[in-house]
């Protein structure tokens, strides 16, 4: 077995392992968030009925603007603007789920700042 796919198959390990204990309600949703190489995804989920309740992403047209990047600087930003989407739509208390990643970096500082936009974990 090569090193990617061992790196890879451990890493899902690592989500799996979360996202058995991480569950998100209408009244508090999962907050998933995904950093790749280039862009930030998020994702507000009730996983009662498997629904996506508030998305966002680096790649939006208004967001692409900005050019906004996976490094501290640009989770901060991209943070602040889910948090502000996640509080007009009338949710003030997640469930963060940080996708497998240790809470360090990037990860703290996207939280950090969801957290400054008024949104409790």
């Amino acid at each position: 077995m090569n090193k990617t796919l061992k790196k890879f198959e451990l890493a899902q390990k690592r989500h799996w392992r979360i996202r058995k204990k991480v569950t998100g309600t209408a009244e508090r949703p999962r907050l998933s968030v995904k950093f790749s190489n280039l862009h930030i995804y998020a994702q507000a989920i009730d996983d009662t009925v498997g629904k996506t309740l508030i998305a966002g992403a680096t790649t939006q047209k208004d967001l692409r603007d900005q050019k906004i990047r996976p490094n501290n600087d640009g989770a901060k930003l991209f943070g602040k603007t889910v948090g502000e989407k996640i509080k007009a739509a009338g949710i003030n208390s997640v469930v963060f789920d940080r996708g497998g990643r240790r809470y360090h970096g990037t990860v703290k500082t996207f939280a950090d700042a969801v957290r400054e936009a008024g949104v409790q974990f």
